[in-house]
């Protein structure tokens, strides 16, 4: 009987400790709106410690079906995400949004390669991934290692979106829009029409300095339109959920004084090593300034200089 009772301690024990693994497991997710599920990335580089997980990814849970809004910055991260859809919900993922090409938002899509999953994305992000993938892999080895970097598939996707594109997932509609040479050359925003939740991806930044590797004439250009999306609340791709449109103000603010300063720099004959000092008074309005500002401002500088 001892023995028998020993057992079954151990065996309670070991299935507690699989438990806690799994939940382990799971990505942090916060609900946002009914059916509509949130991870807010660090602000902070990709590194071994946070597994690359810098960037907010979600998802959206219809009533035939799930779409994934970006996968994160590593597999790892990605088979996280896919724990956490999994403890909620055991409909058919058919869809795999990529919002834009940088690796924090899709170096997860090989956790989600299934038969019945779709992935989408602007129909520039082949060409971007063709491009600049293998530049990506190398960075990441360099960064995070050979353990994560075996694992990472460059996926890119099979549904293209050049203009407006609407998913069904059952009751539940998603409106997809690719957007001109902005942020980058292949922003993709996702609208949920039942919860009015906008998945901007980096095409709004919160807290976080705004990265341009785009155009910042372009960037400037699309607010006023992406600002009339008739969404309640915003997903930026990195920074805290927010109301919509206020969630504009700040990057609109940035991006106009850094094109300012760039042309008062240019107006002055001044040469692109000083493109640095542009926007410095907006350092102390954002995190990680000193890490992107200099190269958002670079681009900028070769971009308007030939105005």
């Amino acid at each position: 009987m001892a023995h028998a009772a020993w057992i079954l301690t151990a065996l309670a024990m070991l299935a507690t400790m699989t438990t806690s693994r799994a939940q382990q497991q799971e990505l942090p997710v916060n609900s946002i709106a009914d059916g509509v599920f949130v991870h807010n990335g660090r602000t902070a580089q990709m590194t071994r410690e946070n597994d690359g997980a810098i960037a907010n990814v979600g998802f959206i849970v219809g009533e035939d079906a799930v779409a994934v809004i970006d996968t994160g910055g590593s597999v790892r991260e990605g088979r996280r995400l896919m724990a956490a859809i999994r403890a909620r919900t055991d409909k058919p993922i058919r869809y795999v949004i990529n919002t834009h090409g940088h690796p924090d938002h899709f170096f997860g899509n090989g956790a989600f390669v299934q038969n019945e999953t779709t992935f989408v994305g602007h129909a520039n992000l082949p060409r971007a991934l063709a491009t600049r993938g293998q530049f990506y892999l190398d960075a990441f080895r360099r960064t995070m290692g050979d353990e994560l970097i075996d694992e990472i598939r460059i996926v890119p996707p099979t549904l293209l979106v050049s203009g407006t594109l609407k998913l069904d997932l059952g009751a539940r509609t998603l409106v997809l829009r690719a957007w001109p040479a902005a942020h980058s050359d292949c922003d993709l925003t996702v609208l949920d029409e039942k919860s009015g939740t906008l998945f901007a991806g980096d095409l709004v930044f919160l807290a976080h300095t705004p990265v341009l590797d785009g155009s910042i004439r372009g960037w400037l250009g699309v607010l006023g339109e992406l600002g009339a999306l008739p969404a309640l609340r915003v997903v930026p791709g990195h920074g805290p959920v927010s109301g919509w449109p206020a969630a504009l103000a700040d990057e609109r603010r940035y991006l106009q004084t850094l094109a300012a300063d760039i042309r008062g720099l240019v107006a002055r004959g001044e040469p692109i090593a000083a493109a640095g000092t542009a926007a410095g008074s907006e350092r102390s309005r954002w995190e990680l300034f000193d890490d992107f500002n200099t190269r958002n401002a670079t681009a900028a500088f070769s971009e308007i200089e030939w105005e």
